[in-house]
């Protein structure tokens, strides 16, 4: 069977099949289909056209024009983004590419649009426009942390909120920092310094020590927010998963009038000692059902980092079930022979 998608300019078309088609054999692929182009017709219009079985074209067209869509919107259309609209159309998740894409979150330092890259990321930057407190917890290279600082500094510049502080636990993640040379500043440093390269991204070095130094932004250890009451802030708290239960509730009581938080963590990659308990894991549990406070999950579909990330994590999500499954078989086997 053949379909024809019509494309409004061959700009748009040679930016669908991308750098040496490219984008196109991915399609091809992943749905067992032949793409080619034909050229415009009188009205200027391109058409590709698609050969393959009844329900394989179908769904090639669909992550067609869902390209077409991102290239109206004159976004950079990369292999993340073409492999992302392909899984998506493949799960049967059409609608809600709906969502994909959006408003401007912000703009960088170096002039660069911020926007989100997934439809996990469009609800999570929704949840924090308009819940208080929002939990955005998922695994690594899902954006968590950035969207929030992205979020923080559009807050600051729209004069919604006076300060940004940001925040995490200072636990050493197997290495021992302590001989670190300097001041107590210096050695809190290497824990924070994934905030300030969120900061600097969004800000530039020299702006954002200028803020930084009229207390405007404020990075600091979760220990620093013991008893303090914090008004008109945008407060983010990073690797909340290694925080105590008693560290995560000393963390949400600081919440002052006119403040906005947002909480980040991967419950996977917990630091704490053996047999702690996670603060993130006892909040999911207790604060789910509050109102004004949104859970966003977000899955290994929202990795917006280099595309093996995404390989790494689900290969050790299945290592993960695989040694669940053995050790499950392993007490079988037990409780069979006391029984015998």
């Amino acid at each position: 069977m053949q379909r024809k998608v019509s494309v409004q300019n061959s700009e748009i078309t040679l930016r669908i099949f991308g750098s040496f088609d490219r984008n196109v054999h991915r399609i091809e692929e992943a749905f067992g289909v032949r793409i080619y182009n034909m050229s415009g017709d009188d009205s200027g219009e391109d058409s590709i056209i698609i050969d393959g079985s009844e329900g394989e074209t179908l769904l090639a067209a669909s992550v067609i024009e869902q390209l077409k869509k991102v290239c109206a919107e004159n976004e950079i259309l990369t292999e993340q983004t073409v492999d992302y609209i392909i899984s998506m159309v493949s799960d049967g998740k059409v609608e809600e590419l709906a969502m994909f894409g959006g408003d401007l979150i912000c703009i960088s330092a170096k002039g660069r649009p911020i926007k989100v890259k997934t439809v996990g990321q469009k609800r999570y930057v929704e949840a924090i426009k308009k819940n208080t407190v929002v939990f955005g917890i998922g695994p690594a290279g899902t954006g968590k942390t950035f969207l929030a600082v992205s979020m923080a500094v559009k807050a600051l510049r729209a004069h919604e909120v006076t300060r940004i502080i940001l925040t995490r636990p200072a636990v050493e993640a197997g290495e021992r920092l302590g001989f670190l040379p300097g001041d107590l500043q210096s050695k809190i440093d290497p824990y924070l310094r994934p905030l300030y390269d969120a900061l600097y991204e969004m800000l530039g070095m020299e702006n954002c020590a200028r803020l930084m130094e009229k207390m405007t932004i404020e990075i600091a250890p979760l220990a620093y927010m013991r008893g303090r009451t914090l008004d008109d802030c945008f407060i983010i708290l990073d690797e909340a998963q290694n925080t105590t239960p008693e560290q995560m509730k000393m963390f949400l009581t600081r919440l002052g009038n006119g403040s906005k938080a947002v909480v980040t963590g991967d419950l996977t990659q917990t630091d704490l000692p053996f047999g702690q308990r996670s603060g993130l894991s006892e909040a999911v549990k207790i604060l789910r059902d509050i109102d004004d406070i949104y859970i966003h999950e977000f899955s290994d579909r929202d990795v917006v980092r280099h595309r093996l990330v995404q390989k790494i994590i689900l290969a050790y999500e299945k290592n993960a079930r695989e040694r669940a499954s053995s050790k499950e078989e392993a007490k079988k086997v037990q409780r069979r022979v006391i029984k015998q």
